[in-house]
């Protein structure tokens, strides 16, 4: 499963700002947070860890400690930064062609007058 297609879902969102805003819980402490059964959440977690690698899992004893991954939160913030410039240089062509263009017309209507 794409990392996209894993943030898709809504639970698996609140999963991630939950442990983005708590650091490290129990899958017990995490099942608390939502009103699906803890078979559902499991999955959730699941998916966030084997399929999308956004969360790791570490057991401790009788435990299971989920965290958020880094390492992929690393290249996903590097996707965005990367996907935002593209667009700031689209924007800013854009801009200078759209001035382009208002300089034209400008110069036009006064032409006519």
């Amino acid at each position: 499963m794409d990392m996209f297609v894993a943030l898709s879902d809504p639970t698996r969102r609140a999963i991630l700002e939950l442990l983005a805003n708590c650091g490290e819980l129990t899958a017990t402490d995490i099942y608390g947070h939502f009103p699906v059964s803890p078979q559902a959440v499991s999955q959730h977690l699941k998916i966030l860890r084997r399929e999308a690698k956004l969360v790791v899992m570490e057991k401790r004893a009788q435990r299971h400690l989920y965290r958020l991954n880094p390492q992929t939160l690393s290249q996903f913030e590097t996707w965005v930064q990367q996907t935002r410039q593209r667009w700031e240089e689209r924007f800013e062509a854009l801009d200078k062609v759209l001035e382009r263009e208002k300089q034209k017309w400008v110069k036009n209507e006064l032409k006519s007058r």
